[in-house]
Order: C-alpha cells, then sequence, then structure tokens
C-alpha cells in the first residue's frame, strides 16, 4: 500500500517517519548506528528525519526536497512510505509523491498550528482524490501534551477540511521524537485512546479491497509474437480500478472498438484466468481488432468512460511562467498525450485560504476551476467517480507544470458524430478475416488517398490514373469522386447548387471510407478545398493513421495539413508517381 506523508515544512514528516521505522525495527541493519556517528561527527543533534533524508542539501538545511521512499510491513500488509516536502518551493515533488498513493497522514506541528501549507497540501490530497486521509498533530511534547491545543486544531483543521469535502479518518496527537502514539500508546496522552499511527495504517483500505470499482486499464502498448509458431497479440497496461477475466467483453476508448478476452497473459507467473487492481498485466482478445496506445480499456456490462475533447477542471499550476490562453501544452492522463490549450478561466483560489477570484492567467502555485480543449478524443472518468483515471497533468517545455482532476465532461461540434462512431465501432460485426492476412493476400495495406485542391486542379485527372497504374500492378484500389456520394447516400440532404449540411455529407464520407478500407482496399476520394475541420470528422470515422492527403495546386488555401503538396504545374504522370511513393514509403503498398 502506497501511502504519502505531507504538511508544512519543518513539522516534523520525516521525524514521524523514521520513529516508525525505528520502532518496527523496519530500520536496514546498522543504519541508525551511521547517521548517529555521522551526526557525532558534524556536531549535530540527531534527528530521526536524518534516517529518511538521503540528500546532502537536505540535511544542511534540515528539509525534505525530494519525495523519499522507504519500505517496511505490518503482520497485515507491506507498505511504501513516500515522504514528500513541504517546503511551497518543492510542491511539484509533493504531488510526484502523491501521485499514485492510496492514502495519506498529514502532519501539523501543535506549535506552530496549522499553517499555509497545511490547508494547501489538504486542498492537493483533495484534487488528487486521496479520500482516506489520517491528520497527525506532531510536537505535541513542546506543548505540554495539552489537550486543549489538540482540540484547538482538530477544530479550526476539520472547518477548513469541511470546506474542500475532505473527511479525515482521524487526529493523532503524537511526539515522533518521543514516539508518543507512533507503534504505541504513551502514559503522557492518557485522555488519548484512538489508534496509534500505525495502527491507522493498517485501517486503511487497498485498492485491492475495493475491487468492485469498473474496471479500468490505459493501454501501454500491444505486443505481437512470432517466434516458434507464437501469434499472440498482447493488449498491457496496469490495472487502475476493478478486475478482468477470461471471457470478459472489452470495450476500448475513445474509439469504441469491442473484443471479448481469450487469455489473460503476465510475465514469469503462472498461468491465470483472471487479474485485478494494481497488477500490470496483458490479455489476449478472440476478435482480432486494431488498438494503439492510449486507449482506456473497460468492461461492456459496467459503466463507461467519458470521451470528450473539453472538459472542466479544477487545475494546480506549478510552472515557473503562469498558464495562458492561445498557448499549446501537453496533457497526460492514462496512457494518452494529446495537446492541449486553456479555454478559459473561471475562477482562481487560493488554496491556502480558499479565497477566489477572476484572472486572466494561472500563476504558480494558483488553484484554478478552468475549461481544457484537447486537441483529440480522450478517455477519462471524472474524478469524484474513479480519481485515478481523473487525473491528468500538464507539460510545457517538456516539465510537468501543472496537474488536476477532470470534473465534468463538456460537449463541442463534434460531440453528436462522436457518440455515433462509438455507437457504430460498439455494434460492428467483425469478420473471421483478419486486416493481416488480408494485407498479406493483397500486398498492401488499406489506405484512404484524400486528394483535394481548388477548382480545375485536375483532382479527378490524377485520381483516375492513380487508380488505372495502381489496378495494372496488381492493387485493389478504387476511385470515389464526391459527386457519387452526394447524389447517393447523402442524396436527401443534396440541395442543388449548394452543400447546407456539408459536416454531414463529411461524416457520411467517412463511414462509407470506413466500410470500403474494412475490405482491405486502397480507396481515393476527390473533393475540393477540405479544410482542418472536414479532416477532423473524417479523423473520427476512419482510422487516422490510414489516411494520405494530398493537395493539388500552387498554394494550399485552406488550413488542412496535408501529407503530400503537389503544385499545379506538375503533369498527371509525375503526381502519380509521387502519390504511389508516397504510400510505399509509409508501407501500404509494400515494395516489391
Amino acid at each position: 500500500m502506497n501511502i504519502v506523508i505531507v504538511g508544512h515544512v519543518d513539522h516534523g514528516k520525516s521525524t514521524v517517519i523514521g520513529r516508525l521505522l525505528a520502532d518496527t525495527n523496519s530500520l536496514p541493519e546498522g543504519r541508525m548506528e551511521m547517521i548517529r556517528e555521522m551526526c557525532r561527527r558534524n556536531s549535530k543533534v540527531f534527528e530521526y528525519a536524518f534516517l529518511l533524508d538521503a540528500l546532502k542539501d537536505e540535511r544542511s538545511q534540515g528539509i525534505t526536497i525530494d519525495a523519499a521512499r522507504c519500505f517496511f510491513h505490518t503482520q497485515k500488509r507491506k507498505y511504501i512510505i513516500i515522504d514528500a516536502p513541504g517546503h511551497i518551493e518543492f510542491l511539484k515533488n509533493m504531488i510526484t509523491g502523491a501521485s499514485r498513493a492510496e492514502a495519506a497522514l498529514l502532519v501539523i506541528d501543535a506549535k506552530e498550528g496549522v499553517r499555509e501549507n497545511s490547508r494547501r497540501h489538504g486542498y492537493m490530497l483533495s484534487m488528487l482524490g486521496i479520500k482516506q486521509v489520517a491528520v497527525l498533530v506532531n510536537k505535541l511534547d513542546l506543548a505540554g501534551y495539552d489537550r486543549r491545543v489538540f482540540a484547538g486544531i482538530v477544530s479550526e483543521y476539520t472547518a477548513f477540511l469541511d470546506k474542500i469535502n475532505v473527511k479525515p479518518t482521524c487526529f493523532i496527537p503524537v511526539s515522533a521524537t518521543e514516539g508518543v502514539n507512533i507503534a504505541s500508546h504513551s502514559e503522557k496522552t492518557p485522555w488519548y485512546t484512538g489508534n496509534t499511527v500505525l495502527q491507522e495504517l493498517d485501517a486503511f483500505v487497498t485498492d485491492e479491497e475495493t475491487e468492485g470499482l469498473p474496471f479500468r486499464m490505459p493501454v501501454q502498448d500491444v505486443y505481437k509474437f512470432t517466434r516458434e509458431g507464437d501469434n499472440r497479440r498482447i493488449i498491457a497496461g496496469m490495472i487502475d480500478s476493478g478486475s478482468i477475466a477470461a471471457g470478459d467483453e472489452v470495450v476500448f476508448y475513445p474509439s469504441g472498438k469491442k473484443t471479448t478476452v481469450k487469455t489473460i497473459e503476465s510475465f514469469n507467473r503462472p498461468p491465470q484466468s483472471e487479474a485485478h487492481a494494481g497488477n500490470s498485466v496483458g490479455f489476449t482478445v478472440n476478435e482480432q481488432i486494431y488498438i494503439r496506445r492510449g486507449e482506456l480499456a473497460a468492461k461492456a456490462n459496467e459503466p463507461a468512460p467519458h470521451v470528450a475533447t473539453r472538459v472542466k477542471t479544477s487545475l494546480f499550476w506549478l510552472g515557473p511562467t503562469p498558464m495562458e490562453k492561445n498557448k499549446t501544452y501537453l496533457l497526460k492522463i492514462g496512457s494518452i498525450k494529446t495537446e492541449v490549450m486553456l479555454d478559459s478561466i473561471i475562477g482562481v483560489m487560493d488554496a491556502s485560504d480558499l479565497s477566489s477570484g477572476i484572472k486572466s492567467e494561472i500563476g504558480r502555485n494558483d488553484v484554478a476551476e478552468c475549461v481544457l480543449v484537447c486537441e483529440k478524443p480522450i478517455a477519462f472518468d471524472l474524478a469524484s467517480d474513479l480519481p485515478a483515471t481523473g487525473r491528468f497533468v500538464i507539460v510545457d517545455n517538456y516539465e510537468i507544470s501543472g496537474g488536476g482532476i477532470i470534473t465534468e465532461a463538456l460537449t463541442d461540434r463534434l460531440t453528436e458524430t462522436r457518440e455515433l462512431v462509438l455507437r457504430r465501432n460498439y455494434k460492428w460485426e467483425q469478420s473471421s478475416i483478419t486486416p493481416l492476412e488480408r494485407a498479406e493476400r493483397m500486398n498492401q495495406k488499406a489506405a484512404l488517398v484524400l486528394i483535394t485542391g481548388g477548382p480545375g486542379a485536375g483532382k479527378k485527372t490524377v485520381a483516375k490514373a492513380l487508380e488505372r497504374r495502381l489496378f495494372n500492378e496488381g492493387k485493389n484500389v478504387y476511385y470515389l469522386g464526391i459527386g457519387s456520394l452526394l447524389y447517393g447516400v447523402a442524396a436527401d440532404i443534396k440541395t442543388a447548387g449548394e452543400i447546407p449540411e456539408r459536416g454531414e455529407h463529411i461524416r457520411r464520407l467517412g463511414e462509407v471510407a470506413n466500410l470500403l478500407l474494412d475490405t482491405g482496399v486502397i480507396l481515393i476520394v476527390t473533393a475540393t478545398a477540405l479544410t482542418a475541420a472536414d479532416m477532423e470528422v473524417i479523423g473520427l470515422t476512419v482510422e487516422p493513421s490510414a489516411i494520405h492527403t494530398v493537395w493539388l495546386g500552387e498554394d494550399i488555401t485552406t488550413d488542412v495539413k496535408v501529407d503530400l503538396h503537389l503544385p499545379w504545374h506538375e503533369d498527371e504522370e509525375y503526381a502519380v508517381r509521387r502519390v504511389k511513393e508516397k504510400l510505399q514509403d509509409t508501407g501500404f503498398i509494400f515494395k516489391a
């Protein structure tokens, strides 16, 4: 079980854990003697915190900088204890330490009382979704073990935690230096009859004890084995919640593709029939579907995660420069990484006193309620439902500069289209012939070649010449002019002389393309002046990696991103050769 220790600087977090390790005989042999000798040589008073503060700067300044980890066990379970820094300059390290914790101990100095970081850390534990929090009122020896001092801190801090919806499991009066109420009760606090720190740790509930939650597993990778006739494709990741077993029907989000688990696989372990939260595992499936890193696996008979590009969040900013609008950042949630922008700021809060206001940017150490817009759809849960899949971090200039939780999924202009695609993928009837088998038979991979450009650029001429060239070379290829679609599957929304429902036309084009690509064909489509918005719709309905966009004409007159730009003055044969080479270079046409 992962436990994080947080609190204001110098309130004694490292000392609490050092004392806990010492009193449970969990220290490596000779560690205590080594630290005592070091203190003697340097004329320093021995402190239990030195057992953890391994960095030289920490010992010289008496503060924790990095998140130190140590291990010990009780009769009930094994623990990883994370001692997170309390100094405001090292809040990023504190979040790193707390990000995967299942419970927390929050330490408050009895003499100093509730301080700024006591409140800030409490708020951040709330944002990280850590619901099991025990508050230790430390250094009570400096207050003469006065029950009134303890009661005052309990009253003040409880009032603060109530405002951020954190319900501590208990408050424990302790003196880490003297070992009071750490591993055993003490006569110095006869008025306290609750759990010791060690007993409270054992009372916390682990992830394994909450397996009734829906199954969630971010896909880390898909492994293909070929040696000695092994044809397994293993979908691998770590299970954040719930459990999975052979025979379960799973759905992957945001794609919405579904299949059935065939076997559970794990490294260097006996065969398993099921796997549980906290395990890093893999599984094979009965129906081979195209899955990639970043998908979120869920069970079909359990509540589904949300899929959206716009999300409402509570965000804590730690970057050296403010988070601002119209700047691109990276958002990481689970195993997916996507570009993201700050859309709007609803309000900014000072986490130390919960005062709020409106700002045009999010400054360092600010907590903001804001709306983020992702470059592509992400799958997630609300943090109030499943904390592990509702947490994210923001990367700026290769540094983790912020993080937070998702509080609401918001709609956008493609929400309806996305829901239609999810429904289609969920209901999709899988062929018994896999895409790999088709590719091997046809010596090609399914591809959508979109030839676009301004009017009169020769799109149809090039498209038909490309179709003929590939057909003569034995490829399975088909040309689809946009007119064939407009007056066919889109005839019910086509108005003579105008296209009032361009978005729906493009969606139907994508659906027709998706059907044809499932047969393994290379599909060539012409359309005038496709835009980035058009490509966004097509990318929802067709696997984006299979799309190749070609622009014919001297200048690209829309905001579309293309894979190949061919100026209008180039001849037809040259254009055909360049497109074919592009398909070969990307592995969609296999070179002889």
